[in-house]
């Protein structure tokens, strides 16, 4: 059986959304391994669900036997990328950024191999862009860029009507010059990226082509929404991180636990290493049956971004949560914007006032799904508020708590 084109398999899982010249590259990535690049800004510390889409694509092409070139923006996210956005990106300092450059590289470290045959490669774009003469850079790339066609991109329009500063219509100039550089140094032929990107890396292969008289290519995944067309990893507090201090695994897992039905086959298409057929028995159900298939999906995920022993500590404490006298489990409503553990415990569980609700809390007397809790000022969190909570208080007091 010849095996499958990595472009193929992306097809069939859903993730492409478009190509440039999709025949001839998948001769090319046939023909032996090619050197591929995926870019990164670094405007926080932490990768987001966002990226975690990113790095899951970059290890499937490595495992296709390609070899990832992992560009930190730490130059370009000094400019900021307009692409998507209604307004400018905040400036950052430079120490922000190399601190957020580190940070990256050790959570990319999970995702792709950086030892052994195709190992992955990270640069860092502001070892070439900070030292750029504006002259000799607006001679070599900018006389290769037409204005007219620029803005028609839909990075630039839509920001048109509030204002487009000449800082931002830089940024498609200075990451099509990335893809240059990594062509010239390393031979890499790919970009992939967002479908955001379409208009940016469009430009970094024609450059190439102008340049260079090479071919070079740019590949696009969809982006990872809702069935409603709203970009996943958000929550009402924001972002789902990937770093354990900035969004717990517990909460990790319940936010996938807690997605709408109609989205979990899509993530477990997009983001799981599962064959087709599996995610397929798994996800054919309407009924009650789909939290079978969101709980495996949050495991996968949990254990992918963690590791499988905190995923195997997450699901046990979900369980057990759950399963203390769970027939006589008395069920308690709580009003929408109750959040404190110390407020639950008056409202739910009858604790004469909110002062000895904290002396209960301060004597390890307290835990909200199986996890202790230790701060008289804790809150439960949205996807617990979601979803509903078993909240315990003493060995015998359970209370399965929703939401009115």
């Amino acid at each position: 059986m010849a095996k499958q084109n990595v472009i193929d398999m992306l097809n069939e899982r859903g993730l492409l959304k478009q190509v440039v010249f999709e025949d001839e590259l998948k001769k090319l990535l046939d023909s032996g391994s090619q050197s591929f690049y995926i870019g990164f800004d670094p405007t926080a510390d932490s990768l987001h669900v966002g990226h975690f889409m990113q790095m899951i694509v970059a290890k499937r092409l490595q495992d296709a036997g390609h070899r990832p070139i992992i560009l930190i923006g730490g130059g370009t996210a000094m400019v900021g990328d307009p692409s998507g956005r209604t307004d400018m990106r905040s400036m950052m300092t430079p120490e922000t950024i190399n601190h957020n450059v580190e940070c990256f590289k050790k959570q990319m470290q999970r995702f792709v191999r950086f030892e052994g045959e195709n190992a992955a490669i990270l640069v860092n774009n502001a070892d070439w862009l900070l030292s750029l003469n504006y002259v000799d850079f607006l001679r070599e790339v900018g006389a290769s860029f037409s204005v007219n066609r620029m803005l028609t991109a839909e990075c630039y329009k839509q920001r048109m009507e509030k204002g487009l500063t000449f800082l931002e219509f830089n940024y498609m100039l200075m990451q099509a010059y990335d893809f240059l550089v990594l062509n010239r140094k390393y031979g890499c032929v790919l970009q992939c990226g967002g479908d955001d990107q379409w208009s940016n890396m469009l430009a970094g292969a024609d450059l190439i082509r102008r340049k260079e008289q090479k071919e070079a290519y740019a590949v696009t995944f969809a982006l990872l929404t809702t069935a409603e067309g709203i970009k996943m990893g958000k929550t009402a507090k924001g972002a789902v991180w990937l770093d354990a201090e900035k969004t717990s695994p517990y909460d990790f897992f319940q936010y996938w636990r807690n997605i709408a039905d109609a989205d979990v086959e899509k993530v477990f298409r997009y983001l799981t290493f599962l064959p087709l057929e599996e995610i397929a028995a798994l996800t054919k159900y309407n009924d009650e049956r789909m939290n079978k298939a969101k709980e495996r999906l949050a495991y996968e995920l949990t254990a992918m971004v963690h590791g499988k022993g905190v995923a195997d500590e997450v699901i046990a404490k979900v369980k057990a949560a759950f399963s203390g006298d769970s027939e006589n489990m008395p069920a308690a409503t709580i009003p929408v914007g109750m959040t404190q553990v110390a407020d639950i415990l008056v409202h739910v569980a009858k604790v004469a006032s909110k002062g000895e609700a904290k002396r209960l809390i301060q004597g390890g007397a307290i835990s909200v799904d199986g996890q202790k809790i230790a701060d008289i000022a804790a809150c439960v969190t949205d996807s617990q508020l979601l979803s509903g909570f078993v909240l315990q208080k003493g060995k015998k007091n359970f209370f399965k708590v929703t939401v009115e």
